[in-house]
């Protein structure tokens, strides 16, 4: 149960701007200033003031204080400037503006760049820059971690004491993570000076205040500087704690202990989860620009991409057109013939052959087959390691693959003739692009059943990387489109891509494409394009060629496909694929170098993970906010009765003292109020109904292909209904009171969160789809927005209409039913080809709908049933 965002109190944050004291407005708008110098092009403002260690000399010194105040851009300034406001207005308002300019103009700028610089350019030896006032804040948030442990030295976790001078610290892990382009190193100086700060051995720096207090009266400050604050009127914390004395005075200032009363408290939560959800929507649509994406460039040095001559081609092409006509002439014949008669092919040329045969069941349909398979054992190897050539009798679309067949024999018998390879070449046809290179690999590496699939007669050594070639016209093509895609979102590593298109595009002239991207100007739209259709493709998780059965076996694997009609033959193909081998046979050792997680905007740029993974984590951190706000709300007491005028008076008369750490308190009676929060039966209906998806990840996976259809469309209809059923019936075996609701929506978006969390570290694409889609349950059910701090009321019918509405045309069967008839996909045959993924490729994209996305809906559709 969730909130509706409450009104902005506009009001109090004019208030709040209007209070702030003289030199934090100084700073804003000096920052404000330079952000603005830095939009012309005449003057470089960045060059000329950031802290570059290369560039500091006497004339230049002026860099140890302008750094703080520069910015690279807008959103740069506007969230430096968001987080340095209500640190630098409370370090003003207890220190005075005057000692406050002297610090932060002198010793909290210089000292922070002089460690900097010290380490960066005496150490290091590097000349990375540094600009921001991030600077400050980091600087501040160790002075206030110093005066928190003073009053507060622990957390308390269980029987674990965390020290509370480590939060700086958290929050800068965290910073740096999710934040690209943040100096790890210039942050870690800044709170080192505030930590120095806090414990008071730079007070030796500060101007005495004797000599502030004189300058004070005679320019006579107070009276011509508006929202000055001077030394006499700096005020001593902000939270209502009294100095101890031998008898405290009573207070009814809110404490730590009561905050959680505080109504003000839950009307944050709901306006930060939207704002987190919009800015990771924000960041992905930015990934695309020259500034958050870079070219591909090659890691490994050895692969030495298009720097051999090829002599793929002449004579070849008439050994080409033969085997092309012994390919047509298998057409229509059975599976065991073609096998036969391509082993014949292969021990003609000199290799060892071998055949294997296998059969899947999978949505009513049966997967059968045999493959064919050489070994071209390397002279100048021992057998330990290997490469793999692969054409598939039929492509992912059911077309006779003769010309892409035919060119890897005519291959085979070409690297035949060569001595120069250090690794064994094995060249597999399959007679499909699904069952057939699954079996294959999964009995290469001893993980087959062998009710479905047979043992491999002849083995080689460990696999290094794989290239299928597919072409089934006969016609010249104009375009090589590479497949990189693996099941469960699984990618090759980025080297083996790179040197792929560094061959095609560069050696060999042929345009390439990625993701269906036929015409491509490199502009804003069509990155933005490539990139989405990478994501759904990656979402989806399905076998999108024979390559994909190989990358969950950490083998890296691509394809080959030639599309469109132009100038260029099957020998360019070949010397594609020549080539790449060439550049694989350099390989000393597997690759691991370059990226392994990335978004691709076009063949030669791309995002890796540490850029575009803040956008799914941002999309999932909103569940977790929302189910600790829930939380907090669930310990509220309910609302007390209606007493006469006198009794509430004495009520709120009764106060308590405390007394920790020296200091002492006044706190109401009712704000130390404690409710006993019912755990079991929330948690139990959450787990439940995530077992209980199950049920329809079993049904969908069983289901015979002729039905799926109809299955699809009767899981839509019912979860109309589930929800009111569920309601009804733990209706009948117990009462869900508004505090079980609340703790029942709490548990039900934490583990959401959770999940959603890990899976984008695993498969970003399909963790931020999924998190869009469940974006509406943390916005559903009871509204935080709490008046006085007493316990949230029953949820209005208006709202209950409006939530079931929203809910019911996102849930997950409807959902996918929409995108298939939106797309023209039909969804029986989207279904079985999950079916067959999840029985023979190990998919687990249905477990995520299923048995993540699926429970969640229904708890959130549950909370809002009008029964209850």
């Amino acid at each position: 149960m969730a909130p509706t965002l409450p009104s902005l109190d506009v009001r109090r944050l004019r208030s709040y701007v209007l209070r702030l004291p003289l030199f934090t407005r100084m700073i804003l708008i000096i920052i404000a200033i330079f952000w603005i110098l830095k939009l012309q092009q005449v003057w470089n403002v960045v060059q000329w003031g950031a802290l570059i260690p290369k560039e500091i000399n006497l004339a230049t010194m002026y860099r140890l204080n302008t750094y703080p105040l520069i910015h690279r851009g807008f959103l740069h300034a506007f969230f430096n400037t968001l987080a340095l406001i209500p640190l630098l207005e409370r370090f003003e308002s207890e220190h005075g503006t005057l000692l406050t300019g002297a610090m932060f103009v002198g010793p909290l700028s210089t000292l922070p760049a002089a460690a900097y610089l010290l380490i960066e350019r005496g150490i290091f030896r590097q000349n990375a820059e540094i600009l921001g006032a991030s600077i400050w804040v980091f600087v501040l948030l160790g002075v206030e971690g110093i005066k928190t442990f003073k009053s507060n030295p622990y957390f308390s976790i269980s029987t674990f004491r965390i020290p509370t001078w480590i939060t700086p610290l958290v929050i800068l892990l965290f910073a740096t993570a999710l934040i690209p382009g943040t100096s790890l190193l210039g942050h870690l100086c800044s709170v080192g000076v505030g930590y120095i700060y806090g414990l008071g051995y730079l007070k030796i720096l500060a101007p005495p205040e004797k000599v502030l207090r004189w300058i004070e009266g005679k320019l006579n400050l107070l009276g011509r500087l508006p929202h000055y604050v001077s030394i006499d009127q700096k005020t001593y914390g902000r939270y209502g704690v009294l100095p101890t004395t031998s008898n405290p005075s009573l207070s009814e200032a809110p404490t730590i202990l009561a905050l959680r009363r505080d109504p003000r408290l839950l009307k944050i939560p709901p306006y930060l989860s939207a704002l987190l959800i919009l800015i990771g929507v924000v960041w992905l649509f930015l990934l695309p620009l020259n500034e958050y994406s870079r070219r591909t460039y090659i890691s490994e040095n050895a692969l030495l991409p298009g720097q051999v001559h090829t002599y793929f081609g002449g004579s070849e092409q008439n050994v080409f057109n033969a085997y092309k006509h012994e390919i047509q002439s298998l057409t229509g014949k059975r599976h065991e013939e073609i096998a036969a008669k391509l082993s014949e092919i292969f021990r003609s040329i000199g290799l060892k052959a071998a055949t294997q045969k296998y059969g899947y069941r999978a949505a009513g349909e049966v997967y059968s087959g045999e493959n064919a398979y050489a070994i071209l054992q390397a002279p100048r190897g021992d057998a330990t390691e290997a490469i793999v050539l692969i054409a598939a009798w039929t492509n992912v679309d059911g077309e006779l693959n003769q010309s892409g067949v035919a060119l890897a024999l005519t291959l085979a018998r070409y690297f035949k003739r060569w001595s120069l390879w250090s690794k064994d070449i094995i060249v597999l046809i399959t007679s499909d692009s699904k069952a057939g290179p699954q079996a294959w690999v999964d009995a290469y590496h001893d993980a087959h059943s062998p009710l479905s699939a047979a043992s491999l007669p002849l083995k080689s050594g460990a696999l290094q990387g794989v290239v299928v070639v597919e072409k089934a016209f006969d016609h010249r093509f104009k375009t090589l489109h590479i497949v990189y895609d693996g099941i469960n979102g699984q990618l090759p590593n980025l080297d083996l891509l790179n040197t792929a298109v560094h061959i095609a595009s560069g050696q060999m002239g042929i345009r390439v494409a990625l993701q269906r991207m036929w015409k491509h100007d490199d502009s804003y739209r069509d990155r933005l394009e490539t990139m989405l259709r990478g994501m759904v493709s990656q979402g989806l998780g399905h076998t999108s060629g024979p390559h994909s059965s190989f990358i969950p076996y950490h083998v890296d694997a691509v394809t080959f496909q030639a599309v469109g009609d132009g100038r260029q033959d099957e020998m360019a193909l070949g010397r594609c694929v020549e080539s790449t081998f060439r550049s694989l046979n350099n390989l000393l050792e597997h690759f691991h170098q370059s990226f392994f997680f990335y978004l691709l905007m076009q063949p030669q740029r791309f995002v890796s993970i540490g850029t575009y993974l803040p956008s799914a984590m941002l999309v999932a951190v909103n569940f977790t906010i929302m189910a600790i706000a829930l939380w907090i709300l669930s310990g509220r007491p309910p609302k007390p009765s209606v007493e006469s005028p006198k009794a509430e008076k004495a009520k709120e008369q009764e106060v308590e003292v405390v007394e920790k750490d020296g200091m002492v308190a006044a706190v109401p009676l009712k704000d130390l109020a404690v409710v006993e929060r019912q755990l079991f039966l929330p948690i139990a209906l959450v787990v439940s109904s995530h077992f209980l998806g199950a049920v329809p990840l079993y049904v969908f996976n069983n289901t015979r292909r002729e039905t799926l259809s109809q299955t699809l469309v009767f899981s839509a209809l019912a979860n109309v209904h589930l929800p009111t059923f569920v309601a009804v019936l733990i209706s009948g075996y117990a009462t869900l009171s508004s505090h079980r609701l609340i703790l029942l929506q709490c548990f039900s978006l934490l583990l959401l969160g959770m999940f959603l969390a890990t899976l984008a570290t695993l498969n970003f694409s399909l963790a931020f789809l999924v998190g869009l889609l469940a974006a509406p349950l943390s916005f559903s059910g009871v509204p935080l927005s709490v008046e006085n701090g007493d316990a949230p009321p029953k949820i209005s019918f208006r709202r209950k209409l409006v939530c079931n509405v929203v809910l019911h045309l996102l849930s997950p069967p409807l959902v996918v039913w929409a995108l298939c008839k939106v797309f023209g996909v039909d969804a029986g045959a989207m279904l079985a080809e999950a079916a067959f993924g999840w029985k023979v490729s190990g998919l687990w994209t249905q477990v995520v709908v299923c048995c993540v996305w699926w429970p969640a809906w229904l708890v959130g559709a549950v909370i809002v049933s009008p029964l209850l």
